[in-house]
């Protein structure tokens, strides 16, 4: 059990801006993730394994990508009870990201809105971070998230996801293709038809050659946004199948508006994360189900702010839980928390 509530700590990060409050986590979990001083908020991971695509995850609570793009802090996260952990999205380059200020706190709707822009140190950086990382040989898994720079025009987005899988192949227990940021220009077309099979044919060959070479097939999923309908989610699970990607992680961020238009900064363009994104996730998640089978690998991501909304994802169809916005509210406890519920729902 952590000796530091979070609780005592929230009121002081929630006073910084939003971005600062970000880095200066991000800095000290840095610095202490392997010192004496993690005893501090260290948590024990509940015991709950599952196997999903291959891997046996030690519980169903995960770390989402984009809280640690750089993988800087894999056994810092590690530390506080995750079962698995995705860090990311990473570049073939280095790239600044969007202009500041570019997130933002919406309290009063449990919510984030961030046009972050994949700011991140580029993947030669990335690669040396997660190499220095302990976590899977503690038993963790780790999922490596791959997007293409803002500079690649969208025609030659298939050669910056291919650099990426190339570079981080050999130190993922799955990789991710991230296609549905809505901070990256255009990014979100990717998940068009023609687009789609374009790119995942080019991944399944790549992921193959890889195997070979490696020795080792590294799981492959996709990243997808919840502002679809149900034509295009049946495009993208028909995809899905025949490229052979080996699961879908639901849901990205969200563009729509409706729920937070009425607050301070609710109609700052980018993504809005958290207890708005909820509902649309689960459409998403249900629908893939109901069109995947029973047996496809789903991780479910989007508004798990409560144990119980961790539950909901699971009775929508996922068999894994990601966390980000409600970790940013609730604190590590919120890991353990729900972990120990979606144990309950499936004993």
């Amino acid at each position: 059990m952590a000796l530091l509530p979070y609780a005592l700590t929230r009121p002081f990060l929630f006073g910084l801006d939003p971005e600062q409050a970000h880095d200066l986590t991000l800095d000290t979990l840095a610095r202490i993730q392997h010192t004496p001083l993690m005893c501090a908020i260290r948590q024990t991971r509940v015991d709950d394994p599952v196997t999903v695509a291959g891997l046996r995850f030690p519980n169903r609570i995960g770390l989402a990508a984009g809280l640690d793009k750089n993988g800087r802090c894999i056994d810092g996260f590690g530390a506080l009870g995750f079962g698995f952990i995705e860090v990311g999205t990473v570049t073939p380059l280095a790239q600044p990201g969007n202009p500041k200020p570019r997130m933002w706190r919406l309290t009063e709707a449990n919510a984030l809105i961030n046009r972050l822009g994949f700011n991140n140190d580029g993947l030669a950086a990335f690669i040396a971070n997660v190499q220095r990382a302990k976590f899977r040989q503690q038993g963790g898994i780790l999922g490596l998230n791959i997007g293409k720079n803002a500079a690649t025009p969208i025609e030659r987005a298939v050669d910056d996801y291919l650099t990426g899988l190339d570079g981080v192949y050999p130190h993922a227990d799955y990789v991710t293709v991230n296609i549905s940021s809505p901070n990256t220009q255009n990014l979100r077309t990717l998940q068009s038809d023609a687009a789609l099979d374009s790119l995942l044919g080019a991944v399944h060959s790549r992921r193959e050659q890889l195997a070979a070479q490696h020795g080792r097939r590294v799981p492959v999923f996709v990243k997808i946004a919840p502002d679809l309908d149900d034509a295009q989610v049946g495009v993208i699970t028909a995809t899905l199948r025949r490229h052979g990607i080996d699961g879908v992680i639901a849901t990205n961020t969200t563009i729509a508006r409706d729920a937070v238009k009425h607050l301070p900064n609710g109609n700052e363009t980018g993504g809005l994360s958290g207890a708005p994104v909820a509902a649309a996730s689960n459409r998403v998640i249900a629908q893939l189900r109901a069109e995947l089978g029973a047996s496809y690998p789903i991780i479910g991501v989007g508004g798990v702010m409560t144990a119980a909304d961790a539950v909901a994802k699971l009775d929508a169809g996922a068999d894994l839980v990601q966390l980000y916005t409600g970790f940013i509210y609730g604190g590590p406890e919120l890991v353990t928390a729900a972990a120990r519920a979606l144990r309950a729902a499936r004993a």
